[in-house]
């Protein structure tokens, strides 16, 4: 009878102990899966929401600084504040957002991947060129990097510095220099619109022509030129 009675408690305590494990592992994917329902949606910039109290970092991509400025014909443009209003009209005008990641950034952020729909948003800032594939830490959006620069989507339609090297203190090359002939490579866009840079002593360096109408630039290293969008001259 003694007996019976302790197998018993014991099977309460497993099951118990089993109950507060199970408490624990949900509690735990609650903190990893995090689904907004009436919580404030906040775009701080083209990489940063805020939900509610909680700071997103979007993982695996890296967007332009807010104050960030590229080249576009000629022109400054304020790229960085176009990224911001790009991620703002994508996901502020609904809650149903849902963030999946539970490490943090020196900032506090959580580094996430934040999903709209079952769409995975920060694909979609890759995909149409308002931040870039951050390849130091993670290349899963080169597919969608691939698509914006072919296409010359975002930023991809102008000259940039990348954000990284922009928080270095990296900026563009001022228009005034383009024209007193301080830069010496010629980014050329060609009649089925590719991209073509040419270097000094190259084949068709000489008889390269840039016209600003059409978007074409002058560059101050091959570097910048590539970052732009431009390849090499094969000549």
């Amino acid at each position: 009878m003694l007996r019976a009675f302790s197998l018993t408690r014991r099977g309460k305590l497993k099951k118990a102990m089993w109950n507060l494990i199970t408490f624990f592992l949900f509690l735990h994917l609650f903190c990893l899966v995090f689904t907004t329902t009436n919580a404030q949606v906040r775009v701080v910039d083209g990489d940063t929401i805020h939900i509610g109290k909680d700071k997103y970092r979007l993982e695996g991509i890296d967007a332009p600084e807010i104050r960030q400025e590229c080249l576009y014909k000629g022109e400054q443009w304020e790229c960085g504040k176009e990224s911001t209003k790009s991620l703002r009209k994508k996901i502020e005008v609904t809650s149903q957002i849902r963030c999946e990641g539970e490490r943090e950034d020196s900032y506090g952020r959580i580094l996430a991947i934040c999903f709209l729909g079952g769409k995975d948003i920060n694909a979609w800032m890759v995909k149409n060129g308002w931040a870039l594939a951050y390849v130091k830490y993670s290349k899963k959006y080169l597919k969608e990097q691939r698509h914006a620069k072919k296409n010359s989507l975002g930023i991809w339609k102008s000259q940039f510095v990348v954000p990284w090297d922009w928080r270095r203190g990296k900026r563009l090359v001022s228009h005034e220099n383009f024209q007193k002939g301080d830069c010496k490579i010629k980014g050329n866009i060609s009649s089925r619109g590719e991209k073509i840079f040419h270097v000094p002593g190259g084949a068709y360096y000489n008889k390269t022509k840039i016209s600003k109408q059409k978007g074409e630039l002058w560059f101050c290293s091959v570097t910048e030129a590539i970052n732009a969008g431009w390849r090499k001259s094969k000549r």
